[in-house]
């Protein structure tokens, strides 16, 4: 492999640890402005979060491309349509009330299990997400009694947090991914 191969990864898990970064910052931003400036600039604040959002699914479904195609493009699909979801709610131009979580969770369930299976972060952090994934399921179903609905927004928000700040810090294993695309998708040579 070479140094730039090398670099070219490595950096790329960061510019998605980045990216992840961004969309904290834009969704937080966003939070805090709602009731304290006029509807629809809280309403565009969230629509940049959400694309921000939308570049990072494009992003992590490079990097797990090389685990699985089809696996990580159903996951891309589940987190492009929560962004639209979130997008078309924010201007309601739903027709019925549709929550984005229907979506957002079977993504980071879907990407959770990329990690496990795939190991180019930390397979507990996969885990996590896994279970962040099922929670937004649940509170996204009405199921959760409310203690656990906070637990279950607290756990989503730790699984991503986590997931970003490793992507930062240390970016995806060079040498798994490499392995990966050495083998082809689904583990053929």
């Amino acid at each position: 492999m070479t140094s730039i191969a090398y670099l070219s990864v490595r950096r790329g898990g960061r510019v998605t640890g980045a990216v992840y970064l961004a969309y904290f910052v834009l969704a937080i931003g966003a939070q805090a402005l709602a009731g304290h400036v006029p509807p629809a600039l809280s309403a565009a604040a969230n629509v940049v979060a959400a694309v921000c959002y939308a570049a990072l699914v494009v992003l992590l479904f490079g990097v797990f491309l090389p685990e699985s195609p089809t696996r990580s493009a159903i996951a891309a699909l589940f987190g492009i349509a929560g962004c639209v979801v979130t997008i078309l709610a924010l201007v309601h131009a739903l027709p019925v009330r549709v929550t984005p979580l229907w979506f957002f969770g079977p993504y980071c369930a879907l990407v959770g299990y990329l990690i496990v299976v795939s190991g180019f972060v930390p397979r507990a952090l996969g885990a996590l997400l896994m279970l962040a994934g099922f929670a937004w399921l649940a509170f996204a179903a009405g199921v959760l009694p409310p203690p656990a609905t906070r637990a279950a927004e607290a756990l989503g928000i730790v699984a991503e947090a986590a997931l970003m700040l490793w992507l930062l810090a240390a970016g995806i294993d060079v040498a798994r991914w490499n392995a990966r695309i050495a083998q082809g998708p689904g583990g053929a040579p």
